[in-house]
């Protein structure tokens, strides 16, 4: 009971970013640009998901709690809906659907087709994140969601390239993929195993 509350209470925190966007759209708070407002904050709203999905097994490693791993797919599939949502603002309310210009954008533009390859690879892990896939995958299924580490170092890069002065905050995103990265590699597990033991 008390688990099923607390799906509901993250599923309800991790829509409240889009629901708080969607009424500043409608009153008009957005600002003079309310259409790169909402391109820019759906963007960093797919990274932090995304990293947060990636975060969930280093906080299981760490600690020693498995509860991390329960809300582990369906933030995975909250990192799909705002990449969704971040990709139709740029398609629609920038390019106006405009395919032949779009197409262009991707071919000129390197971190646009960062970002739409990073959307691309990350479709099939949306649609097999369900424990059906998972049994018909067998042991390709954990092969296929590997490709999460290379959508989240596209995803950074994506918004590293994208910013063209103030380059803080993807410094920021990068040096903390850096850090989950190193936290699931083999000798820091190895090591928080014998730390384990020995308490």
């Amino acid at each position: 009971m008390v688990s099923n509350l607390l799906k509901v209470l993250v599923f309800m925190l991790c829509l409240l970013p889009a629901v708080s966007l969607g009424w500043q759209f409608i009153n008009d708070n957005l600002g003079a640009n309310p259409f790169e407002v909402l391109t820019r904050e759906s963007g960093q709203w797919v990274l932090r998901f995304l990293l947060l999905t990636l975060a969930m097994t280093p906080v299981r490693t760490i600690t020693g709690y498995s509860w991390p791993l329960r809300y582990r797919r369906m933030l995975g599939l909250f990192t799909y809906f705002y990449a969704s949502a971040h990709l139709l603002t740029y398609l629609w309310l920038d390019q106006f659907f405009d395919w032949q210009e779009i197409t262009t954008d991707i071919l000129k533009r390197p971190y646009i087709t960062l970002g739409i390859l990073a959307f691309i690879l990350l479709t099939p892990l949306a649609l097999t994140s369900n424990r059906g896939m998972m049994r018909r995958l067998g042991r390709h299924w954990k092969a296929l969601h590997k490709l999460v580490y290379l959508i989240a170092i596209l995803g950074v890069l994506h918004f590293l390239l994208l910013v063209k002065a103030d380059i803080r905050e993807p410094v920021i995103y990068s040096l903390v993929l850096m850090l989950l990265l190193i936290l699931r590699l083999r000798p820091f597990r190895l090591w928080r195993l014998g730390m384990s033991s020995q308490s």
